[in-house]
């Protein structure tokens, strides 16, 4: 097994077992390629969907900036290998939230990855 199999293979073991009760599913979407007409001012483009699990924090006080990291903003970790798409700026992520317990939507401000690939650090915002 290679570094990012180990990896993996302790964060979905963490998620199964010590993390279960804060691990949430989530859904992501954003817009497939398409077509635009200026004319009808339509597209082809479809809606995809993709889901993963992971879990939610908010940031540290210390490191809300008011630029970067605004008040509000949240951190999802995700295991690559769960994520059914690679997330991006601007898709739209669908879980739940943190204080109230409902399904709250999200936008991707700033999707990142470890070294070995194995896991996603992904920036929300409402």
């Amino acid at each position: 097994m290679g570094l990012r199999d180990d990896i993996q293979a302790d964060l979905a073991e963490a998620f199964d077992d010590d993390l279960a009760d804060a691990v949430q599913d989530f859904t992501g979407s954003y817009m497939g390629p398409g077509v635009w007409d200026p004319v009808s001012e339509t597209t082809t483009a479809q809606s995809v969907t993709y889901t993963g699990r992971g879990v939610l924090d908010s940031y540290e006080s210390k490191r809300i900036d008011g630029l970067n990291i605004l008040i509000g903003d949240v951190l999802l970790i995700c295991l690559a290998n769960e994520v059914t798409d690679k997330p991006a700026v601007g898709h739209q992520l669908t879980t739940t939230d943190l204080i109230t317990g409902l399904q709250a939507t999200y936008r991707i401000v700033s999707p990142g990855i470890d070294p070995a690939q194995a896991h996603y650090e992904i920036q929300l915002r409402k």
